[in-house]
């Protein structure tokens, strides 16, 4: 008997680690003494984050097809399905973690039902909650519409609403389903031969629905079974809250229609898609439109009110006056003010989540410094008051905190302002895994680690503890605790039930130098040791460096008569800037990364004598740049490349 495992990996490659991992170290003894041979094959799909590396290192049993270029989902599953030899195929997610008697239990199953052409598991999120995903039904028209308009998340258990995720169907028992999950889908040899490989048509989620769809057609029958569990990072969070996404399932549902429905079928189908599909975008435009717009209307508004209060007080005080000041200093010049102060602060990043007052603070301050600079070099007919422009952006500084402030007593997410307590993490595993977590968190100033032993460890008792040491982070030491013992204490209720408490869970591989935790979330050795990462993917950062590239590149090309002489790439050098401008290039970017094309790189940061340098060493400094991303490594970049433009 021969499982053939295949892992299609795309820049994953902590995740990849940990799952080869839990996958090499299944027990695959069945119960009448047979073992199940293991086919490991990993295809990647053009990985810059060393995945490919990583696998040739640590793993010599593994088939690895490495890839060239992205060639998507379907196309990488099936250029290993065309040469697995297995009696069964099991297309897994690199970011699952399977239980060490998960791939037996599956082919037991099989074994035991000679109708079951397709097989899945219950999967549970990196918090140990159950996902929905584990099983699914045949996505009518009616199915698709309820999902698509969010009903089937308000009826978790309908038949109706919920057809789409078999809510119907109780969660931990065995039962026939019609879609199989692509982060867990195994199919038996036979199977697989009836039906042919996956449809690469689909670009993503269609497929598995489809490939699915297909062993129904073909006579076989596709099974739930939740007593075999595995633990899946990514889950559907992230899933329904991205335009994209609603999109891309648009798609993938359309060109399932075409080929599974007819006639009218297919246009009503399509019809309610659609209507679906506005409903939600709507739904997401406002959304956004209010996360983005109220905390800054509500800025405005405290601030006008008060600048127009402030500006009756002082005319009445120091002209005697009520009256004394024009309407166009009301409804002009107290606007301007305000609007520069908070641009001042959206630029220091006053506006980003979670709320960090001292970029308020900081942003304001240098706003009110370019306001009395400007107020200085106006004409003296001009000037309204000097002492009524510094009380009133004190009064927006003081308004601005003082809103931020009642959203943090309110527990309104992203603006606790409350002062932040040291970290507390508990570390559950034998005495050399909890010493060497520790050492791996021995940077990090505010954080303090407790010992917790995995022998006789349950829920309760670490609920205990978690409330005993008020900790906000429990790592689970894989080496000493196997994947079904992590997901019972994930899942026990008074953890689970209690989200408020905001306990993380984090898994540390055997041996691994980095920690996975939920969410997807990814803390390596390199990240323990900065207390604040950042990163070039966050809003402010990506604002700040697209700010900078555009000034800098009009800066440059209006110097184009002087500057032009002294470069070494004349003929490059207005259309560098020209496409810097533009936003097709950006000056520094990084291979592998969430930027544009780079005029520069990250390695021309070294001196000139040390710009021949080895892949591997270039490759960690494009890491570096984007892990710990700061706007003076650009400029220092290109002021130090200014003539090689």
């Amino acid at each position: 008997m021969r499982l053939s495992v295949i892992i299609v990996n795309y820049n994953v490659r902590y995740f990849l680690d940990q799952c080869l991992e839990s996958v090499f170290g299944s027990d695959l003894h069945m119960d009448d003494g047979q073992v199940v041979e293991l086919e490991v094959m990993v295809v990647d799909n053009a990985s810059v984050d060393g995945s490919v590396e990583m696998v040739r290192e640590r793993y010599a049993a593994v088939q690895l097809i490495a890839n060239k270029d992205n060639k998507g989902f379907a196309a990488a599953n099936n250029q290993a399905l065309r040469v697995c030899t297995g009696d069964w195929a099991l297309l897994l997610n690199p970011d699952t973690v399977v239980e060490r008697d998960t791939l037996a239990r599956c082919v037991d199953f099989f074994r035991s039902h000679s109708q079951c052409g397709g097989l899945t598991v219950k999967m549970v999120n990196g918090e140990g909650r159950y996902l929905r995903e584990s099983k699914r039904g045949f996505p009518t028209a009616a199915a698709a519409f309820y999902k698509m308009c969010g009903l089937a998340a308000l009826f978790p258990h309908s038949r109706r609403f919920a057809a789409y995720y078999m809510g119907h169907l109780p969660d931990d028992e065995v039962n026939p389903v019609d879609i199989l999950p692509g982060a867990f889908l195994m199919i038996s040899r036979e199977a697989l031969n009836k039906v042919g490989l996956l449809d690469e048509a689909y670009f993503m989620y269609g497929e598995d629905i489809d490939f699915s769809w297909r062993i129904r057609l073909a006579g076989f029958e596709n099974y739930y079974m939740p007593t075999a569990r595995i633990i899946h990072y990514k889950g559907e969070s992230t899933k329904h809250s991205s335009m994209n996404y609603v999109y891309t399932f648009y798609n993938a549902m359309s060109i399932f229609v075409k080929r599974y429905y007819g006639g009218p079928h297919a246009r009503l189908f399509s019809a309610l898609l659609r209507v679906a599909i506005w409903l939600r975008a709507c739904v997401a435009w406002v959304h956004r439109v209010v996360r983005r717009v109220a905390l800054p209307a509500a800025d405005f508004a405290v601030a006008f009110a008060g600048f127009v209060g402030i500006k009756h007080l002082w005319a009445a005080f120091w002209a005697e006056n009520v009256n004394y000041y024009p309407a166009e200093y009301t409804w002009l010049v107290i606007p301007a003010y305000i609007l520069l102060l908070m641009a001042a602060a959206w630029l220091y990043g006053g506006y980003e989540r979670p709320v960090r007052l001292r970029r308020l603070v900081r942003g304001m301050a240098v706003g009110s410094l370019v306001l009395l600079l400007f107020y200085s070099l106006l004409d003296e007919s001009q000037r309204y008051s000097r002492a009524l422009l510094l009380m009133g952006c004190a009064w927006t500084l003081l308004a601005a905190v003082g809103i931020r402030a009642g959203l943090s007593l309110l527990g309104v997410p992203g603006f606790d302002m409350r002062p932040r307590r040291r970290h507390c993490c508990i570390v559950v595993g034998g005495q050399a895994e909890v010493s060497r977590v520790r050492q791996l968190y021995e940077g990090l100033g505010d954080a303090r680690t407790v010992a917790l032993p995995h022998e006789g460890l349950d829920g309760r008792k670490l609920c205990d503890a978690v409330d005993y040491y008020k900790a906000d982070e429990v790592v689970f030491c894989s080496k000493d605790l196997s994947v079904s013992h992590i997901i019972d204490l994930m899942a026990e209720p008074c953890l689970s039930a209690n989200r408020h408490a905001q306990v993380d869970f984090k898994i540390v591989p055997t041996d691994g130098d980095f920690i996975i935790g939920s969410g997807g979330s990814i803390r390596s050795a390199e990240d323990l040791y900065t207390e604040e990462l950042h990163t070039i993917a966050t809003p402010l950062n990506r604002r700040n460096k697209r700010l900078f590239d555009a000034a800098s590149a009009l800066l440059l090309l209006v110097l184009t008569p002087v500057l032009v002489w002294f470069q070494k790439r004349r003929g490059q050098y207005v259309a560098h800037c020209w496409q810097v401008l533009t936003g097709q290039k950006t000056w520094v970017g990084a291979e592998g990364g969430r930027t544009r094309k780079g005029v520069f790189g990250p390695e021309d940061s070294l001196p000139r004598r040390s710009k021949s340098i080895s892949p591997e060493l270039k490759k960690r400094l494009h890491l570096r740049y984007m892990r710990s991303y700061k706007l003076s490594t650009d400029i220092q970049i290109l002021v130090n490349n200014l003539f090689n433009i």
